[in-house]
């Protein structure tokens, strides 16, 4: 069926999709030279005064896309020149490096939902109050297009440096209609968007009526319910992470489980108690209690000032009490950005915090701090990061940091108000769960458990509390490091079974042939070379195998 929200007839339509194109073309405000002019100067002023930016991107494929927008411009009406820049700073991959196309420079709109990916699928979890029969649908497709194809199409606009981010913030450009038409997931621009819903068992479309953007009322990212706004789960219960979101950070005893659990949503000072009066608080209770965890929850952070870090750390450090694995418990998550990665690389560094949700929305080393570069003609600011914070070595930085133990939540579990997350940092202990896994496995291997070695190995692959741990990268360097010692035979264990777990990844094949070769056995070598290439015609792996497999033929 399909529910139309905001009817009209099709002669209506046709009235509505005339003058929305008069009326855009009516408000163009700068020239096509104009346009290009402060698309070169956002390239000069990135090459002269942030060149340390090219990270992610090459200068070479950067300037490339600059050139395909500037050519484009003439063909193109502002909403697509705005999206265009967008897409052109978040090629750089840094999330404080952003457009700043919410100024409303180039106007733009905005489905009144809100979204939010779940383990099971992009829910409604809150819409304005003329659309309360859709709240709490899962989101299908957005003008016939798959929800996943709708993520593939809008993801180059998105100022994200890994998916968490895109799931944490660049899902609102999903309610964009601009930024739909600029990426190709509609083909004209119009005021009413047709979504596909499923609920209750039920698939239908229903028309969104599109508003000028503003700030929609949320909190950390989550709806904050009043007469306008419909949030879709339970309000007789409030889980803890949700309570008390007019505060940046509170703490709760739970004495059932002798458990203090404190909610930090940001790395700011309260009004009335700064941080460490806060946290004094909270570690004086701890000393005077009968205590035996603490879970601080920052999955909701999305930073501030780390240097108010200090007393949150310094403060865990002197806490001998809870400053011990299985005590210490820190719940992370797709919010957790900026400021708050700092909070978290400085617990991972110096104490025995044990993290626990889903991975940061933040590499691990990163740039932040932005300073707006306003283009001379347009008047639109392009906030480009300048500061390189780094708390580990580089062989450490990773796009994420990763919880040691995995766990989200479906939508009905949203819905009904349970929280596994912090069920599991609630039921953690040191002895249900391996903290280290290449530690256990060295520990089987060097004592000779090669059987069981191996079944602990596919059980945690198996196990989704493990999803973010890289497995086959861990088992590939350690492959490496046998090489280097010139053990060959141990590396060919390790390489053989990483080529077992993970046959279709030409990388591992790829090892295996190395370990092969360096030990003399060339027919191996050139069969798993082979298979390398096989898996990888058109890649840098295919193109080191075929490089080796002509060596290993000049030489023989």
């Amino acid at each position: 069926m399909k529910t139309l929200l905001g009817k009209r007839t099709k002669g209506m339509a046709m009235i509505l999709f005339v003058f929305l194109g008069s009326y855009l073309q009516a408000q163009q405000k700068f020239t096509a030279q104009q346009w290009q002019e402060d698309l070169r100067f956002l390239q000069t002023t990135i090459h002269q005064d942030y060149p340390f930016l090219f990270k992610k991107i090459s200068a070479k494929d950067f300037d490339a896309s600059v050139a395909a927008l500037h050519d484009a411009i003439p063909n193109l009406e502002e909403h697509e020149i705005m999206v265009g820049l967008s897409r052109i700073v978040a090629s750089i991959e840094y999330g404080h490096t952003v457009m700043g196309y919410w100024e409303g420079i180039i106007p733009y709109h905005q489905m009144p939902l809100v979204l939010y990916e779940y383990n099971d699928g992009i829910y409604l979890q809150g819409v304005h109050k003329d659309y309360e029969a859709i709240l709490g649908a899962r989101l299908l497709k957005i003008e016939g297009k798959p929800t996943d194809k709708v993520l593939e199409l809008m993801r180059p606009v998105v100022p994200a440096e890994n998916e968490q981010f895109v799931k944490a913030y660049g899902i609102h450009y999903l309610t964009f209609p601009e930024f739909l038409h600029a990426q190709g997931v509609m083909p004209q621009l119009k005021q009413f968007i047709t979504i596909t819903l499923e609920k209750e068992g039920k698939v239908f479309d229903a028309e969104i009526k599109a508003v000028p953007a503003k700030r929609f009322p949320r909190q950390y990212g989550m709806v904050v319910p009043s007469d306008t706004w419909l949030e879709s789960r339970d309000l007789s219960i409030t889980p803890l992470y949700l309570k008390n979101l007019d505060k940046i950070y509170y703490y709760e005893f739970l004495p059932e489980s002798k458990t203090v659990y404190v909610r930090q949503s940001q790395i700011q000072d309260q009004e009335g108690e700064d941080i460490p009066a806060f946290y004094a608080k909270v570690f004086d209770f701890i000393a005077n209690n009968d205590v035996e965890k603490l879970i601080l929850d920052l999955r909701l952070n999305g930073g501030g000032n780390n240097y108010k870090n200090k007393a949150v750390v310094t403060g865990i450090i002197k806490a001998d009490k809870i400053n011990k694995p299985g005590k210490f418990v820190v719940i992370i998550g797709r919010r957790t950005f900026s400021a708050c990665q700092n909070l978290v690389n400085e617990l991972s560094n110096y104490t025995n915090a044990v993290f626990v949700g889903e991975p940061t929305a933040e590499n691990i080393n990163f740039y932040g701090d932005n300073r707006p570069v306003q283009l001379p003609n347009s008047k639109m600011n392009a906030y480009l990061s300048f500061a390189w914070w780094q708390d580990k070595p580089q062989w450490e930085n990773a796009d994420w940091t990763a919880p040691h133990i995995a766990v989200d939540m479906s939508f009905e579990q949203y819905r009904n108000n349970e929280d596994p997350v912090l069920q599991t940092a609630m039921d953690f202990s040191n002895e249900n769960f391996v903290l280290d896994p290449m530690n256990y496995y060295r520990d089987l291997f060097t004592a000779g458990k090669i059987e069981e070695l191996q079944s602990e190995v596919t059980r945690m692959i198996q196990d989704p509390s493990y999803r973010f741990f890289d497995f086959e990268g861990e088992f590939n360097k350690a492959g490496y490091d046998l090489l280097s010692g010139k053990r060959y035979e141990d590396a060919i264990f390790v390489f053989t079974m990483t080529a077992e777990l993970f046959p279709d990844s030409a990388n591992a094949w790829d090892s295996l042939a190395e370990a092969y070769w360096k030990s003399g056995a060339v027919d191996k070598a050139k069969e798993y070379y082979k298979k390398a290439l096989s898996l990888d015609p058109d890649g840098n792996t295919g193109a080191n195998a075929l490089r080796m497999l002509k060596e290993i033929a000049s030489e023989n």
